[in-house]
């Protein structure tokens, strides 16, 4: 019976210190202003609703700003394809009129010769 009497008390001790500990971190709990919302909470699911629409109409708007600027270098593309399509054009018949010679290599020569003219 001697070594059940401190046995008892220290089960008691540690058991009140755990109870204790238990009920302080419930208060904490409940009183914490900066915990997270419940799930269930109709006020945190509109509140979320409303951040996540939020959020969403932001990245459509940003969508919406790229397809324009897509557009405009789309647009912008086909001009530069239209005018070297025209200097295209225009080598080729300067190259007719025999007033410049384009190599197989790439390298242009001024010849300076027109069709109608002697060039001497």
């Amino acid at each position: 019976m001697k070594k059940q009497l401190p046995a008892f008390v220290a089960a008691l001790v540690i058991t009140g210190f755990i109870a204790l500990v238990m009920v302080v971190t419930s208060a904490n709990a409940l009183m914490n202003k900066n915990g997270t919302a419940a799930s269930n909470d109709p006020a945190a699911v509109s509140s979320t609703t409303n951040s996540s629409q939020a959020q969403i109409d932001q990245l459509q708007a940003r969508i919406n700003e790229y397809q324009q600027r897509e557009a405009q270098y789309q647009q912008l593309l086909q001009q530069d394809q239209g005018q070297i399509q025209q200097f295209r054009q225009f080598l080729i018949a300067m190259q007719q009129a025999g007033l410049i010679q384009i190599r197989s290599d790439g390298t242009v020569l001024i010849t300076g010769r027109g069709r109608g003219g002697d060039g001497d």
